[in-house]
């Protein structure tokens, strides 16, 4: 098992810069975790129950662990993940489990061994690697704290040092984990962040009868342009009052557009008719990214942007699974065109703040780094998903600083599902910093006083300002 609390670990291998990687990371290690955007369920705090066996809560939800899994030909239904049709699939925590740490060599060298390695060291104290011969004693370890108080959700938020972390949920949800978070005596912070995709990507999974649910939910009449973006409008409010301040993005591109307000009610009235017009389809979207950092122009919520996933790529998963089971893909992406439609309504303000993420890193030195570098709207978002990773974190700072600086980056966010795993997430985030400024110093780019700064700033500070938290 790597051992995380090996003072080496992501630091340089040349004794000078080493020394000092480890005086920066001694200064920021323990300060508080800002997790400004993720995908935590808020029922674990709302309601505190235990955690199910230990397949339920590092196997079966994670995409991370599935996909490679399969990839090696074990097949979802064994690892216990449910199929749309109701059909038997493993439900046995140790089978599952057991079939898992069989395989568990296949993170070698990954981000997703460095994760659970962590979570196995320093959350459950095991000390002995995991594979089959060690996979029962490892469970029953897991299973046994899991029934205690003190690793129930809320004890862990505290544990982990969470000073405030944001779920993300849908234009449609009534938000009730937020509203039992909020009515309890507990003072974890847990904020919401707006995502509107099922009710502005035409191509979203009954859209049209979303759209007529959110008009039910906020009274507004969604068969107009002018209702649909009261409608909008109503929604943000509503999750402002949950704590939010940021929307979420997840569109294919990062096309966006500029229509004026005749040619913009034309296209809605096609879309709400129903049109099939991919190009149309398209259009809309692009449009509602203006018109969603419009809206945040005017009531402060940062604006999000995640395109570039081929989404659900394999048809047959897809139709027997669902969605989000380890077959998005990265693709190209182009910023430069794609942004300049909204970099001209709004990209001069200095008060908005949008967060731009990518798949394709080809972009950050070509494109992102430069449109971040220059205009005031513009942060880059860190190294996201695939790029998660040590390397893709170094990749990051290499391909940006340059250009972008530091202070038009945010730190540092895990955008996870996986609860357990955020604190080894952050620690990695902060070691891999941590060496990209003590090889700074030692290059004499960079004053040690000036890496001690930035440490903090990275790790802590860019995020809280950056997500207005």
């Amino acid at each position: 098992m790597i051992a995380l609390t090996d003072p080496d670990l992501l630091f340089p291998p040349e004794a000078s810069a080493r020394t000092l990687a480890r005086a920066l990371y001694a200064g920021i290690k323990d300060l508080p975790i800002i997790s400004p955007h993720g995908h935590t369920d808020p029922r674990w705090y709302a309601l505190n129950e235990p955690f199910p066996d230990p397949a339920q809560l590092l196997i079966v939800p994670d995409h991370y662990i599935f996909r490679m899994l399969f990839s090696q030909g074990v097949r979802l239904q064994e690892l216990g993940v449910p199929r749309l049709d109701g059909s038997p699939v493993e439900t046995d925590g140790r089978a599952i489990w057991r079939r898992f740490a069989e395989h568990y060599y296949l993170f070698r060298g990954t981000p997703t061994r460095l994760w659970l390695d962590h979570v196995l060291s320093h959350l459950f104290g095991i000390d002995k690697p995991l594979n089959a011969s060690t996979a029962d004693r490892h469970y029953d370890t897991i299973a046994t704290l899991l029934q205690r108080d003190d690793y129930r959700p809320r004890a862990l938020f505290e544990r982990f040092n969470i000073e405030v972390i944001a779920t993300t949920e849908g234009a449609l949800d009534d938000l009730r984990w937020h509203q039992i978070i909020r009515d309890s005596d507990w003072q974890g912070r847990v904020v919401t962040a707006y995502r509107p995709d099922a009710v502005v990507d035409p191509d979203s999974e009954g859209f049209l009868a979303n759209l007529d649910r959110l008009g039910e939910i906020t009274g507004r009449d969604t068969g107009t342009w002018s209702g649909y973006l009261d409608a909008h409008r109503q929604r943000r409010a509503f999750f402002k009052g949950f704590g939010a301040t940021s929307s979420d993005h997840g569109h294919p591109t990062a096309e966006t557009a500029n229509l004026s307000d005749a040619a913009a009610v034309e296209l809605f009235n096609r879309i709400r008719r129903g049109s099939q017009d991919e190009r149309e389809r398209k259009l809309f979207r692009a449009q509602m990214l203006t018109e969603m950092a419009k809206m945040s122009r005017d009531d402060g919520l940062v604006l999000q942007i995640h395109p570039g996933s081929s989404r659900n790529h394999s048809r047959a998963i897809l139709q027997k699974f669902g969605r989000d089971k380890g077959f998005d893909i990265p693709t190209r992406t182009d910023y430069v065109n794609a942004l300049k439609p909204l970099l001209d309504c709004v990209g001069l303000e200095p008060d908005l703040a949008v967060i731009v993420f990518t798949l394709d890193e080809t972009s950050y030195a070509r494109e992102l780094a430069p449109l971040a570098g220059v205009y005031p709207a513009l942060k880059l978002g860190p190294a996201w998903w695939f790029h998660d990773s040590p390397e893709g974190m170094r990749r990051f700072r290499e391909m940006t600083t340059e250009t972008a600086g530091f202070y038009n980056t945010v730190g540092f966010n895990d955008d996870t599902r996986a609860f357990p795993s955020i604190p080894a997430r952050h620690d990695i985030a902060r070691r891999v910093d941590c060496a990209f400024l003590a090889r700074l110093v030692a290059e004499h780019r960079l004053r040690e006083d000036e890496a001690h700064e930035l440490a903090s700033e990275l790790t802590y500070a860019l995020a809280k300002k950056a997500y207005r938290l």
